[in-house]
């Protein structure tokens, strides 16, 4: 019989400050605190799971129908990158490089020599109001617009009419060559934007991140035989190592249509989904009643799905950071994360409490199908939660 794991990331779902949130100025942080009390937030089915049973959060439902736990975050950063690596099996001891006062000379220079463009900004900005500062000069001159964030990323932005996608995703991949070694960011990140001033995002960003530095349990798991589907920018944030098959997004509601059509098909093996609305759209944008509406749509989708899920079908969900939207920073957050398990082979009501590392759950996806976690960290679970 086929052996079908589904695990949903929640991206920057996050459930409270860790006890290390001062060293990243996050004091304070709980991503889910700063939603539950809005109107919009209407979430049932992840209450019935046990989401509010989690340790420190509240608000708990006397039987819970999955079991679940705190994750705690074992690298040292608050990253997309490094928190899906993670969840995947590899700790990262070193943080990623960020760039508060921009990009040194000698990067951007040899940017500007390899594509032929001069460069704009050059400086830690918001998404949307980078396009807002800059986006007239870029139109006028066909300068790129660089940017970065607290995270470790090196972000281009241009007008879809002045540098077509596909070249924008070259000058991508230029820079993802070039940014290696000590300035081997996280992800390279195109931004293209349309329309008139102010102009507006489009769904055509792309990530291209680092490679992961070891096999996770995407590797394990394909090199087993069984089937990798990433859904959304899972592919993007492994490189597409250890990925059989994938499935772009262009939104939370797109990615869920799609993981909801793969539950219908009889494959073998994990179904790695990334829900990234949450973080792009609401988080960095302080958007507290459109995370709320965001999660509440998340579970609609999720009363359905679980009243689906064949026989032996396991669900994970969890989150790779925080994004708290009521906060004055605009940046991810160094938190907690939640985990609820579930499917007709998993006991409900098992509280694991707090996991020291986010890489628990790749050695149990890996536990789940007789893998060898061979050098992948964590330790699993799946004894503790299976019936």
């Amino acid at each position: 019989m086929a052996k079908r794991f589904f695990l949903i990331v929640l991206d920057s779902f996050g459930v409270g400050e860790l006890p290390d949130a001062s060293l990243w100025h996050d004091e304070g942080s709980n991503t889910l605190g700063a939603i539950r009390n809005h109107p919009a937030f209407h979430c049932p089915n992840l209450q019935k799971l046990g989401l509010f049973n989690i340790d420190g959060v509240g608000g708990g439902v006397p039987m819970p129908e999955a079991s679940y736990a705190k994750m705690r975050e074992k690298s040292m950063g608050k990253d997309t990158t490094i928190g899906h690596w993670e969840i995947a099996g590899i700790v990262s001891p070193d943080p990623l490089p960020t760039y508060p006062d921009g990009f040194p000379p000698e990067i951007i220079g040899e940017f500007e020599r390899r594509t032929g463009r001069k460069v704009l900004c050059n400086k830690p900005y918001s998404g949307t109001e980078v396009i807002k500062d800059y986006g007239k000069e870029h139109v006028e001159t066909g300068a790129l617009i660089v940017y970065t964030s607290a995270d470790s990323v090196f972000q281009i932005a241009a007008h879809e009419d002045v540098v077509p996608v596909e070249e924008l995703y070259r000058y991508c991949e230029i820079a993802r060559e070039m940014l290696v070694g000590k300035h081997g960011v996280g992800r390279v990140i195109a931004r293209p934007f349309s329309g008139s001033y102010p102009y507006a995002r489009t769904a055509n960003r792309h990530d291209f991140s680092l490679t992961p530095p070891a096999d996770t349990m995407l590797d394990l798991l394909k090199k087993a035989g069984y089937d990798t589907i990433s859904v959304g920018k899972i592919f993007d944030i492994f490189a597409g190592k250890g990925i059989s098959q994938s499935h772009r997004t262009t939104s939370n509601t797109h990615g869920m249509q799609v993981t909801k059509q793969l539950q219908k098909t009889a494959f073998n093996g994990l179904c790695f989904v990334n829900l990234v609305d949450f973080d792009m759209k609401y988080g960095h944008r302080n958007d507290v009643a459109g995370y709320a509406a965001a999660a509440t749509e998340f579970d609609e989708f999720l009363g359905g799905f679980i009243a689906d899920m064949g026989r032996g079908d396991v669900l994970l969900i969890t989150a790779d950071h925080g994004c708290d939207p009521a906060t004055p920073s605009t940046d991810h957050s160094r938190e907690y994360t939640p985990m609820l398990i579930c499917g007709d082979g998993v006991k409900g009501g098992v509280n694991l409490h707090i996991r020291p590392t986010f890489a628990d759950i790749s050695a149990t996806v890996l536990d789940f199908f007789g893998v060898d976690k061979e050098q992948t960290s964590g330790e699993s679970f799946w004894a503790e939660v299976r019936k």
